[in-house]
């Protein structure tokens, strides 16, 4: 039979420093941007907490993204549409840029529709009142040509991190899958003062 023992503290009274209470402020923000101080916090705890909450921020909040288009005259991401500057894969990038900020969690669809000559920017989708668009001036193609038109139906999914496209199987032809970045937080960093 073992017999395990440990020795009694001779003085009751243990002479531990209090940990101090930290408090979070926000010291600046903006529309897209904000920096936040936790302070004061035992020697070590920086990275400690630092490091899990910049995963969190990146891979764990609920978002909107446009997970696949449908681009009228269209059938596969390799064509290129009449009177339109760009090809199809770089319409399928900059669609993929576009930050939405959703009002449910339901998915939704959304379209873009013109006609003429000009620069066409996200703020030209047809919104339905469940999304908004955080970046209405980011370009989506150029159109050159005097009968030019773009008519897009674009699938809006809700859920978390990144989700790269599929490969497509069992969805109709002419749907284009983009690579979904759904957490609204696209950038986090900390840093750790004495």
């Amino acid at each position: 039979m073992l017999d395990y023992g440990y020795d009694e503290p001779r003085d009751s009274s243990f002479d531990l420093a209090p940990v101090p209470k930290p408090t979070v402020r926000m010291t600046e923000s903006g529309e897209n941007y904000g920096m936040f101080v936790i302070e004061p916090l035992p020697r070590g705890f920086g990275v400690t907490l630092g490091n899990p909450l910049r995963r969190v921020l990146l891979s764990s909040i609920n978002g909107s993204a446009i997970s696949s288009v449908k681009i009228e005259g269209v059938e596969h991401e390799y064509s290129t549409v009449p009177y339109v500057k760009e090809d199809v894969v770089d319409i399928l990038l900059n669609v993929k840029s576009i930050n939405l900020r959703a009002h449910t969690s339901r998915p939704g669809k959304l379209r873009l529709r013109v006609e003429g000559p000009g620069e066409v920017k996200a703020g030209d989708i047809i919104m339905s009142p469940d999304f908004e668009i955080v970046n209405p001036e980011f370009h989506i193609a150029t159109l050159d040509g005097p009968n030019s038109k773009l008519e897009m139906d674009l699938n809006v999914e809700t859920g978390k991190g990144y989700e790269p496209a599929a490969s497509g199987d069992g969805r109709p032809i002419g749907e284009l899958l983009v690579d979904a970045i759904y957490t609204p937080v696209r950038k986090v960093n900390y840093t750790v003062e004495r």
